[in-house]
């Protein structure tokens, strides 16, 4: 067994507390931000029954609506789940026949196999590592020479989010769009000392971080992608590349710095998790774990400052990468406004290499996993967010301008525009069942599912010009929109087991919400199960299903279900949205979430607590196999799979951190990935197809 490192200690659940150090700062160590006294969705119940009354009736009124020619996706759902528990009534129904399309493979069991492992008859490629070169002058990837200006040029560590774009007039190309979320030094350089970084290694790690974009060629009767090195498209966005922070926010005093005193530029993106893709061709990246960077708050005497610092999880003196040695803006008591400038939606144009991405602070400033649009039925646009941390909240968007059609440049300049205005708001929970139903233990109430509705509580909105408006008593617009939690705590949001990535249905309209897990859960002093959050002690986490009234993403109100309680199938806890247990893979940690084609849900997992590697599932959203759940590939050793891409005949994963296993180093390797013995671990991405060129899973 390894030695860990000095200052490490051994994580609760499957992540490694290397993983832990350089992604999050070890945030489930400290303490939870979020100590605000809200409500927890089990404490609302009480007097709740009546509110399933008014489920009931909303769902006939649907129905009805429906059969009157106006298509509502969710009515018929939603009126079965108000005249038959959807658990009990699919718990008892035995599915025949094949599985739902798009999820007809074998399912790959669960491995520690040092090796991305796909289903038989399946194919798959290294599209590309970290370190290649992407642009014009970058030197091919050497380990033992690297610089800052060759990381410029070169794919950057850690790739999380994925999005591949169309290139319609270069035939089989496409514009492959990644986010770099962190750094793990240990694994980058040799001999590397955390106490006494160089400023080489600093600077590399500054271009290790941020956005790439590069264009890939797919290989005839295959899925195989390749990446296109120095292509006109070709980009990387790194902490030293220009930024410009849009809305409500820009300008204002809670921006500013010495470097950049009108507070509308600002140097780089941190941290980027996953994203989203707009209707109008861009990509959206969050800023999630930015905090880490950012020192010497123990020295902030203010203490309305510090308490503002202390939410944001950002607190203690030195930082764990000492960037603070090499630039003053990561220094709170000489930079105070610095943090302020991260915690961001990032919109990136990557059709247009000269273009500077925004920083669109009209979607408000926490720790972003993701950012998910979709149109309402006028073309506005709606983007649903959330907040990684332990305890904290789920939020939306609602833009006050439409979309405009076509790709002409004045149709591209007007959605351009469209994330500066309109309203934030954040979820309210309540679930339906008797309080002494939720017990703690998974159990399911006598209704026979984890279900309720909310609410969804204005926050800010933003308008024309950066005029904006607070629904917030005692916060201006502006500290809505930069403290978003805390607006969140005084109105009385939900809080939830760490809302990672959310992505729409484009066939149902549903929502769905990875909630990966929450070990604190029913602690001493910390909140108890509810019926959102049923487990204490939640070491597996969950994805909850919500529908929109009426299918309006704009609508204030909203039902919402568990659409899987994650963990080992054998474990009584489980739930697949009713679907017998024994027929479907076990999974841990729910993060990344994607649809195919077909309409099924692709699920990639971070931190696998059942003791084996990380993966990649899909898992069938409606008809008789509605939670059919099977496993499609594993990482390799202490990886995590992220991005996923789920095309007709292509599967594409972001592999990152391999070999962050504790106590390993470039010196003692804990994985082999990608290229073998003797080589240096690289996060990379993988392409994943059938082997006889047909459709995945038909």
């Amino acid at each position: 067994m390894r030695e860990l490192l000095p200052m490490i200690a051994t994580h609760a659940g499957g992540r490694s507390a290397l993983t832990c150090r350089y992604r999050c700062g070890d945030a489930c160590f400290g303490e939870v931000p979020n100590t605000s006294g809200n409500e927890y969705a089990g404490d609302v119940i009480a007097g709740a029954l009546s509110r399933r009354a008014v489920m009931r009736t909303a769902a006939v009124v649907t129905v009805a609506a429906a059969a009157g020619g106006t298509v509502l996706g969710t009515g018929a759902s939603e009126a079965r789940a108000a005249t038959v528990p959807q658990g009990a009534a699919a718990g008892r129904h035995k599915p025949r026949g094949k599985a739902a399309r798009g999820l007809r493979f074998t399912p790959v069991a669960p491995n520690r196999a040092d090796q991305v492992t796909v289903p038989e008859g399946y194919g798959q490629n290294v599209v590309i590592r970290w370190g290649d070169p992407i642009l014009r002058g970058a030197p091919a990837f050497d380990p033992d020479r690297q610089s800052a200006q060759a990381q410029a040029g070169q794919f950057g560590y850690n790739n999380d989010f994925l999005s591949l774009l169309p290139l319609p007039r270069e035939r089989g190309r496409q514009v492959l769009v990644a986010n770099h979320e962190y750094t793990d030094e240990m694994l980058m350089f040799r001999g590397y000392d955390p106490a006494n970084p160089t400023r080489e290694q600093v600077e590399i790690a500054w271009a290790a971080h941020g956005l790439s974009v590069v264009v890939v060629e797919e290989q005839r009767r295959t899925g195989k992608l390749t990446a296109v090195p120095r292509h006109q498209l070709n980009r990387r966005l790194t902490l030293s590349s220009e930024f410009r922070l849009t809305g409500p926010v820009a300008g204002d005093r809670l921006v500013r710095t010495k470097a950049d005193p009108r507070g509308v530029s600002v140097l780089g993106t941190l941290n980027n998790c996953a994203g989203g893709e707009t209707p109008w061709g861009t990509t959206l990246h969050g800023e999630e774990n930015f905090n880490q960077y950012f020192a010497h708050a123990d020295r902030v005497t203010d203490p309305v400052a510090a308490a503002r610092l202390k939410r944001y999880g950002i607190s203690g003196g030195a930082s764990e990468r000492k960037w603070e040695r090499f630039d003053d803006r990561f220094d709170l008591v000489k930079e105070p406004n610095e943090a302020n400038r991260f915690g961001w939606v990032v919109e990136l144009d990557p059709y247009d290499p000269q273009s500077t991405p925004r920083k669109r602070t009209a979607l408000g400033r926490f720790k972003h996993e993701a950012a998910a649009p979709r149109l309402t039925r006028d073309g506005r646009p709606v983007v649903y967010m959330g907040d990684d941390e332990r305890f904290d909240y789920f939020y939306k968007f609602v833009s006050s301008k439409r979309h405009m059609r076509g790709n002409s440049r004045i149709a591209h300049a007007h959605n351009m525009t469209l994330l500066d205005e309109g309203t934030l708001y954040v979820a309210k929970l309540t679930g339906d069942s008797p309080v002494r139903q939720i017990d703690g233990s998974g159990t399911l109430p006598a209704d026979g599912e984890f279900d309720g509705g909310g609410t969804w509580i204005p926050l800010a909105t933003a308008k024309s010009h950066g005029r904006a408006v607070s629904h917030v008593p005692g916060m201006t617009a502006q500290e809505v929109y930069v403290f978003t939690r805390q607006a969140a705590d005084l109105v009385g949001a939900t809080k939830m087991d760490r809302p990672e990535d959310v992505e729409p249905s484009p066939h149902s309209g549903k929502v769905y919400v990875a909630l990966t897990n929450n070990s604190d859960r029913g602690k001493p002093g910390k909140a108890g199960a509810d019926e959102a959050n049923p487990r204490s002690l939640n070491k597996h986490g969950q994805v909850l299903e919500l529908t929109e009234f009426w299918d309006r993403p704009d609508s204030t109100r909203f039902a919402w279900s568990l659409f899987l309680v994650a963990g080992d199938p054998d474990d009584p806890s489980t739930y697949f949205a009713g679907f017998p247990k024994e027929r479907v893979s076990p999974i841990s940690c729910p993060d990344n979430v994607a649809f195919d084609p077909h309409g099924n849900l692709w699920i990639s997992t971070d931190g696998n607590a059942l003791g084996t590697h990380d993966g990649l599932f899909g898992v069938a959203t409606r008809g008789e196999r509605r939670g059919e759940l099977k496993q499609f590939l594993t990482v390799p050793t202490g990886a995590e799979t992220c991005g996923p891409v789920i095309q007709d005949r292509r599967v594409l994963v972001a592999v990152q951190h391999p070999g962050e296993v504790d106590g390993a180093s470039v010196e003692k390797p804990a994985s082999t990935w990608p290229d073998g013995p003797g080589r240096l671990v690289r996060p990379s991405v993988v392409a994943v197809w059938r082997a006889d060129g047909g459709d995945i899973g038909v």
